[in-house]
């Protein structure tokens, strides 16, 4: 087995557990740390659970952290999730600084146990517009975490790993495939319909039914409404 090891974010959507495998692809040991923010979208934490146990996680932590106290996000306050389609501005379901605090705690984690690797399921292409899943965005944060931790400026660099940073979501979808990942395993609705199912009509679904109808894959996803 190999002694490197890796810190993984799964949120329980496709992109992190695609993500989260090609860490082990890549030979690391895996520790998944998943956040319940109290997000809007609880079932996504079973999904990462999954997931986790799927890659034969070392540790899957899942630590609280209740961003409701902040608010401004349709994931974190009450306000109504949109439902018309992928725009040109930044959605209101942009939970502000999500990535940078989740690295954040991804960092404390990798330091502590001697990971000098952290995975994170960002992309830049087909996605709803949030500015933390830019190439800009992880290779500043790449930069502060030497800058920020006892490990980095004793000359034992960070490695912020985005796999997926410049692949569509077909791209992802046939990843997922390559990697002989189970797909329907992760959920990627930002706001569930009853009996546990996809809306269809958020831009998260939308995306996600885009990806597996670009790349020819059957979608294992159950939808309330046509994408």
């Amino acid at each position: 087995m190999s002694d490197s090891v890796a810190v993984a974010l799964i949120s329980g959507g496709l992109d992190s557990m695609v993500s989260a495998a090609r860490a082990r692809e890549d030979g690391h040991r895996l520790l998944a740390l998943s956040i319940d923010y109290n997000q809007r979208h609880q079932v996504e934490l079973a999904a990462a659970r999954r997931i986790a146990a799927l890659l034969a996680a070392e540790r899957h932590v899942v630590l609280p952290l209740d961003l409701r106290a902040f608010g401004g996000s349709a994931l974190t306050a009450e306000i109504d999730v949109p439902k018309g389609g992928v725009g040109a501005d930044i959605p209101i379901t942009y939970v502000p600084a999500r990535n940078t605090i989740f690295l954040s705690l991804a960092l404390g984690w990798a330091e502590a146990a001697g990971a000098r690797d952290l995975y994170i399921g960002v992309n830049a292409l087909d996605y709803s517009g949030y500015p933390d899943c830019r190439p800009e965005f992880i290779e500043g944060f790449e930069k502060l975490a030497d800058l920020a931790t006892k490990a980095g400026v004793e000359g034992e660099p960070f490695r912020i790993r985005a796999p997926l940073q410049h692949m569509t979501k077909a791209d992802i979808v046939r990843e997922a495939l390559r990697l002989g990942l189970d797909a329907g395993i992760s959920w990627s609705c930002y706001d569930p319909a009853p009996g546990g199912v996809h809306c269809g009509l958020c831009d998260s679904c939308r995306l996600r039914a885009k990806g597996f109808e670009e790349a020819g894959v059957p979608d294992p996803t159950r939808y309330a409404a046509a994408p």
